[in-house]
This record gives structure tokens, sequence and C-alpha cells, in this order.
């Protein structure tokens, strides 16, 4: 998205709006943090790959579940409590995480992990646009640049960081989280306007409508594509902790690229069905040549680096038709739809684990490719309960909207 407009005044903004943007440059750099040391967590505990995967299964069942509360929850407490429990969450169950002596552990304090991360992301969009300098044009270009380094980054820290030990990338969330939570608490000030209460059953409601079924059955599937490409290749590639925080270093830049730039491009020119209709059988092609040359590190980096170019614009283009496809609120229509597509990503990195031990490292993405034909299939034959989809124009705020949620597994 283009800074016009806001230039002037991007970054010349309240201290708030910094601590709040500085927090979620580490949360988004959690999103690949873990990936370069999932090899050393299975080697150090004596965990298999199936157990180890199950990290992010319970990080992300958890962050689903909790996306169908958030809304009710923060429309209660307000935006900065909602904040500081879900950074305080993060940091606790961090900590737990490089205290752990155990796989099993792990796996449950990441579920609590997945819980502050959930209340955090669904929430700091709003603060920031609410307080921001130069309108929400900045605010959307700030968002959008903590998105871009967070998800980058993240990945590299890990594999720096795992160097020296599994623990390493847990112990320095700890210590980023905890100085975000400090700088929210002391610079962000209460919001003045009273608080709107949401229904606890809106979001369950929402998912009756036919467009956003549609289009959280297509994620379900969808994220069984994604996360079979990042959370199970660390082990097909067989690189040490740097070498995967690299490869995944590209998969981060190749991904904010095109979510923040090149996918906002797309949008107006071509309608939202349409560009998914386009992207999803590239992705799928991506998946399977990727399992056909598993056995080349060269080949499978990369798959991996085209799969986050395919990954970034889906991200963007899917949520913004989620925030399209009804009246609803959008904290109502996201929280319903990332409910229902965190369900593929908590199902898929233990089955990939599962289909590499009974067959080959083939068939893990060989049924990823599968899934996301079958998520193509789902919006074409749900084309019709999407024409508000592609009837309505882009919006900035649905558009930038849209780029945090899509990306903030």
């Amino acid at each position: 998205m283009s800074a016009t407009g806001a230039t002037g005044s991007i970054w010349k903004q309240p201290a708030p709006v910094w601590a709040v943007a500085f927090a979620c440059v580490v949360a988004f750099m959690g999103i690949g943090l873990v990936d370069p040391i999932l090899p050393a967590i299975a080697e150090s505990l004596s965990a298999s790959p199936v157990e180890t995967e199950l990290l992010f299964t319970s990080y992300l069942l958890v962050t689903g579940l909790a996306m169908l509360v958030t809304s009710w929850i923060s429309s209660r407490i307000g935006a900065k409590a909602t904040l500081l429990v879900g950074l305080a969450l993060i940091v606790v169950f961090a900590l737990l995480c490089a205290l752990s002596g155990s796989v099993d552990a792990i796996i449950g304090f990441r579920a609590g992990w997945g819980l502050g991360n959930a209340l955090f992301i669904s929430t700091a969009l709003a603060t920031i646009v609410g307080s921001a300098a130069g309108g929400s044009g900045a605010a959307i270009v700030l968002y959008e640049a903590a998105l871009g380094v967070g998800i980058a980054v993240g990945p590299l820290v890990g594999g720096l960081l795992g160097e020296v030990s599994w623990r390493g990338p847990f112990f320095g969330v700890v210590a980023l989280m905890a100085i975000g939570f400090v700088a929210v608490a002391v610079l962000l000030r209460p919001a003045a306007t009273p608080r709107t209460p949401i229904p606890f059953s809106a979001p369950f409601r929402a998912l009756g409508r036919p467009a956003l079924a549609v289009l959280a059955v297509t994620a379900l599937f969808y994220n069984i594509g994604f996360f079979t490409l990042l959370a199970f290749s660390p082990f097909p590639l067989g690189f040490g902790a740097m070498g995967i925080g690299f490869t995944f270093f590209g998969w981060g830049v190749a991904l904010a690229i095109t979510s923040v730039w090149v996918a906002p491009a797309l949008l107006r020119r071509f309608t939202r069905s349409g560009i998914m209709l386009a992207v999803l059988p590239l992705l799928a092609l991506d998946l399977l040549l990727a399992g056909l040359f598993v056995a080349s590190p060269a080949a499978l980096v990369t798959g991996i680096v085209i799969g986050g170019l395919l990954l970034g614009v889906m991200n963007t283009v899917l949520t913004e038709a989620v925030m399209e496809a009804t009246d609803l609120p959008r904290s109502v229509a996201s929280s319903a739809y990332s409910a229902v597509r965190f369900l593929g990503g908590a199902v898929a990195p233990p089955l990939a684990a599962l289909l590499w031990h009974a067959f080959s490292a083939t068939v893990p993405y060989v049924v990823a490719a599968v899934s996301v034909l079958l998520a193509a299939a789902t919006i074409l034959l749900g084309r019709r309960a999407l024409a508000r989809v592609d009837a309505r124009p882009v919006d900035a705020a649905d558009e930038a909207a849209a780029i945090v949620v899509g990306d903030a597994a």
C-alpha cells in the first residue's frame, strides 16, 4: 500500500502508537520464530516429529477458539486492558516454554501463548488507528511496516538464538514482549469513548451467513497447505537452526512484500474471487513440486520462498473478502472466520509428520496440494454466494485489516 498522504506524518507519531507498534513487530515475529528450532527441540527432548509439530497445533487451536471471544472481551474491558492481558499471557507462557524440560509441557504452554496472541492481535490494529497522528492512512502504513518487519525478521532471530540453544528464541520473546508490556502500560491511555458491548453469540451466528461460511471452509483447506509448508518443511530441509532461519527469512520477506504491496495492487484491478481462483492452483502446483523435489534442499528452499509470495497474496485477498462478505462488524466477521481457518492450521503439522513417517516426505506436500485445490473448488462452487464480495470496492481500512488479520497466524 502506498504511503501517499501520510508521508509527512508517519514517523511523527505519539509515544503510545510506537509502543503498540513495537509490540506488534514482536508478535508478528512469533509467526516464524519457532520454525528454526523444531528439529533441535525434537533432538534435545527426545520427541518425535509428530510430537514436535503439536507445538503449532496447540498454539493455533487455542488462537482460533479464542478469536471467537476476543471481540466480546475487548468490547467490555477496553482495548488497553485487552492488549495488556494478551502481552502478559505471551510473556508468562513463553517463559514457561523456555524453562520446560519436556515437549509435552511446551505443547501445553504454547496453548497459553496462543490465547495471549489472539487477544493482542485482535486489538492492536484498532488501537493504532485510533491513536495515530496523520489519520488512518499513516496508521495503516505504520502497521504494515510492523507486520513486514516482524514476519521477515522472526525466522532469522529464531535461527540466531537457536544456534545457542533451542530455548533462546523463547527467552528472546519474553524479553521483547516484557518491554512491549511496560511500554503499553505506561504510554497508552484508555479510550475516552464509551464501549459498545458485542454479544457473545455474534461470531457463532455469523458462520450461518452463506458467504462467510464459504470463505471459512476455503480458509480451512487453504491453511492446511499454508502450515504444511511453514511447519513441516524444517524437517526434510535437514538444515541447522541458522539454515532454517535464513530459508524462512526469505519466505517471510516474500510474504510481506506480496501481502503489503502486490495484493492491494491486484485488488484494484481484479475481482477478489478471481484472484483467489488464480492463486490457489499456483500454490497447489508449488506444493506439488516441493514434494516431488523434496530430496533437493535447493529445490525445497525455492518452493518455500515462492510459496511465501503466493501465500502473501492469498492471505490478504481472502481476509479482505471476509471483511466485505457481510454487513457484520469487522471484528465479528474476522473472529468467526479465524476460528475456522485456524483449525486447518492446527491439523496440518502433525498430519504432515504422520504422513511422512507412514509413507515419505513427498506425501505431505501432495496432500497439502490437494487440500489447496479443494479450497479453490469451494470458491468456485460458492461463487454465487460471493457476489457481494466481488461487487464491493476496495476500502483502505478493510485492506489494512485484511493484511493484518490474514498474516496474524
